[in-house]
């Protein structure tokens, strides 16, 4: 028996030492396996515990005006974040983070109560560099910070309608950072680090991916000029107690928009009480009908069609017309009942112009308005353009003639207008509208002779200029030319329009040597004081213009001729002292 198990031993040991041994094999071949062969799978795993992308964060490019001054800059902020798992652990800290904050100590604990499953929530963004530390330095576990960037803006509400703004996650979402969001908004870029499972940085490995910053964007409007507008439209609003107005200023040989301002306005660095009304670019979206800034280019098909000249008589006697049911009244009377197409324009006949119109017929008229742009886009490609209505009738029955002719039952935004103005300004050449600086100017297209558009030019001149004429347009040094309207105010929801409600409005260009700028004036609803045209908007094309030919070191046109040099004979000298 003692022989027999004796005789088993070896066996055994040898059986113990063959599983001894392929365990070691196996876990050899494992250790092989892993860190030679198949180590990418370690690798993952520890890099899934430990390696950790953070974002690089790209500012958006810079936004001037045609001068280079800044009208969006990017400024860098910290955002604090949060781990709700890691904060809640550490409660006892909580009224010390609130306290850090500035925020309700309840709320917050309700925040992190809400989201207590996930692993990321934000505390606080678009904090100053310095007040993110001041947290991060409290060293409270769960919370952590993040670079990000911040757009300020630093002409405030002068510029805001057109400048817009972005929104918290900066991107673009009014005005022309929206409108060209892709353009200024930067490509973040990644950067590589080492984390521990706290969430502590303990290297900062490499950077994946470099940052790229948006690309710059210079405006055409001239920051100068912009003030100027805006201060000006702003005491016009309070002097007659003015709902609302738009002023919209172009470069007659460039096609490019000068200045652009509306009111009421906002300011995009504080948007907390941010009323929608405040928002609204009213000179690119609200339409309106543009009453007797109309009447010249009636007056240029007259003059186009040959039929009439400046000198021709209209007989306005006796200040109205009657057409079916309607009526067509004049404000001004005129003593002999006769006016030439120059005093037509003068007095803002709307008799004179509607007999005009009968004569030449509706479809002239459209041909006009629709050649200088009215009824069409600007190619502005700003958010929210209107193109206005300009209707064109298979029978152009009189009632529809006489009403377009003095600028009713179409619909216009104050952009289109100015440029329909450049139109007549440019001596009938059409330059497309940019409210980007341009290297140089794009090719214009005739679409009115320039005879008409020059002889047009000297009697818009008189409007302002001659006796009895828009004489709060007048600009001191200079020769000015204009047109005033007034007009009814459309009501809404229902057809006719609303009593005592009226747009006073202003168009012209200077100077008259060589016009450079056209601009228009629309003041909403005015309520003391007046509300026609030449009485409301004339005097801030006046000042606007003024300002804006001195601004731009345009030379005068309309200096009094210089004194005589006189020679004074002095008395002869009889002796004494010296």
């Amino acid at each position: 028996m003692i022989r027999l198990e004796g005789a088993l031993y070896p066996w055994r040991f040898r059986v113990v030492l063959a599983l001894l041994a392929a365990m070691v094999g196996a876990i050899g071949w494992r250790i092989v396996d892993l860190q030679v062969i198949d180590q990418d799978f370690l690798k993952e795993q520890g890099d899934a515990r430990s390696v950790r992308h953070i974002p690089i964060p790209a500012h958006r490019g810079l936004m001037t005006d045609r001068n280079g001054e800044p009208l969006a800059v990017s400024t860098p902020v910290k955002t604090l974040w949060a781990n709700p798992k890691e904060l809640l652990g550490a409660k006892a800290r909580l009224p010390e983070l609130a306290n850090a904050l500035d925020t309700d100590l309840a709320a917050l604990s309700k925040r992190l109560e809400q989201q207590a499953e996930r692993e990321f929530m934000y505390l606080e963004r678009g904090l100053t560099p310095e007040q993110g530390e001041q947290v991060l330095a409290l060293g409270i576990p769960g919370v952590y910070g993040l670079e990000e960037f911040r757009r300020f803006y630093p002409a405030g509400e002068v510029a805001a309608h057109v400048v817009g703004f972005t929104d918290i996650d900066d991107r673009g979402r009014e005005g022309m950072e929206l409108s060209y969001d892709e353009w200024l908004a930067g490509v973040p870029g990644k950067r590589q680090v080492l984390k521990d499972r706290r969430g502590r940085l303990i290297k900062d490995v490499q950077v994946v991916k470099n940052a790229k910053a948006g690309k710059p964007l210079a405006l055409s409007i001239d920051l100068r000029l912009q003030y100027l507008a805006h201060r000006e439209l702003r005491n016009a609003l309070a002097e007659f107690g003015a709902k609302a107005g738009s002023l919209v200023m172009v470069d007659v040989k460039t096609g490019e928009v000068l200045a652009m301002v509306n009111h009421p306005t906002y300011n995009p660095n504080n948007r907390s009480n941010l009323q929608p009304a405040a928002m609204r670019n009213r000179a690119m979206i609200d339409v309106f009908e543009p009453g007797s800034t109309m009447k010249p280019f009636s007056m240029s098909a007259a003059l186009a069609s040959g039929r009439w000249q400046p000198e021709d008589k209209v007989d306005v006697h006796p200040g109205w017309l009657r057409i079916g049911r309607y009526t067509i009244r004049d404000v001004s009377r005129v003593k002999d009942g006769v006016l030439d197409l120059t005093g037509i324009l003068i007095k803002s006949s709307n008799v004179g112009m509607s007999k005009i119109a009968f004569d030449i017929g509706g479809e002239a008229i459209y041909s006009v308005m629709q050649r200088v742009g009215l009824g069409q886009g600007t190619g502005l490609g700003f958010p929210g353009e209107r193109v206005g209505k300009l209707p064109n009738h298979r029978e152009w029955r009189k009632a529809e003639t006489a009403t377009l002719s003095y600028g009713y039952g179409l619909s216009v935004t104050a952009v289109q207008l100015a440029h329909a103005y450049s139109v007549l300004a440019n001596d009938g050449q059409s330059v497309p509208l940019s409210l980007l600086r341009l290297e140089n100017a794009p090719e214009p297209t005739q679409v009115m002779s320039k005879d008409v558009a020059e002889t047009l030019q000297g009697m818009l001149q008189q409007v302002v200029e001659a006796p009895g004429g828009v004489y709060r347009a007048q600009v001191p040094g200079y020769h000015v030319a204009g047109k005033s309207g007034t007009a009814r105010k459309a009501s809404v929801g229902s057809k006719g329009y609303t009593e005592h409600a009226y747009r006073s409005m202003f168009a012209g260009f200077a100077p008259m040597s060589d016009p450079r700028i056209a601009l228009v004036v629309v003041i909403d609803e005015p309520s003391k004081g007046g509300y026609y045209g030449g009485l409301v908007s004339a005097p801030v094309f006046s000042k606007v213009m003024a300002g804006a030919l001195r601004l731009m070191n345009i030379a005068p046109d309309n200096l009094p001729p210089p004194a005589e040099t006189q020679t004074v004979a002095l008395p002869e000298a009889k002796g004494g002292r010296s």
